[in-house]
């Protein structure tokens, strides 16, 4: 739930509230005038957390606090999460074996690392007239990968290019 999905005392609009103390007791349904009192007498915020409940459910608690302590957990949450890099290896139909070995050799080593490899395939003037040539090349490059790698995206064409994307291949695989 998003802050601006909280409401904080004066922007409640309800007559009458459950309350849900600091302590998480619940103090039943009371006018929101009593329940902006408990909350200030407790030196606290008075926050509806559920306004489509009915009567709306508000929670006594420090605010600033609640939002500080849900900062903390995305920047946690965010410091965990893996990022995957994808590189890319770019050919053109007429790229002869012995250099398209080359660029396989980098997709080997990235695909070990656990980074995700397009292969691109750029046609220039009227070699888009055979895109069998750079699919079967598409393929053989797969062929060559597929002890590291599983072909995440067939190839398909995308305006002048061919486009394939290869992923690590699971454990069990290799």
């Amino acid at each position: 739930m998003s802050t601006s999905e909280y409401r904080i005392n004066e922007r409640i609009r309800a007559r009458e509230v459950r309350v849900i103390t600091d302590q998480n007791e619940n103090l039943g349904v009371i006018s929101i005038q009593e329940a902006m009192r408990i909350a200030n007498e407790r030196g606290l915020d008075l926050v509806e957390v559920s306004p489509n409940a009915t009567p709306p459910v508000c929670k006594v608690m420090d605010f600033g606090k609640f939002q500080y302590e849900r900062a903390k957990k995305e920047r946690e949450a965010r410091k965990l999460q893996k990022t995957i890099e994808v590189k890319e290896i770019r050919l053109r139909p007429k790229t002869d074996d012995h250099h398209r070995s080359f660029k396989v050799r980098d997709a080997r080593r990235w695909l070990e690392e656990g980074m995700k490899v397009k292969v691109r395939i750029r046609f220039r003037g009227r070699e888009i007239t055979y895109p069998e040539i750079a699919r079967d090349m598409l393929r053989e490059v797969a062929e060559e990968l597929d002890d590291v790698a599983v072909v995440e995206q067939s190839p398909n064409m995308e305006g002048r290019t061919m486009l394939m994307v290869l992923a690590p291949a699971t454990e069990k695989k290799k």
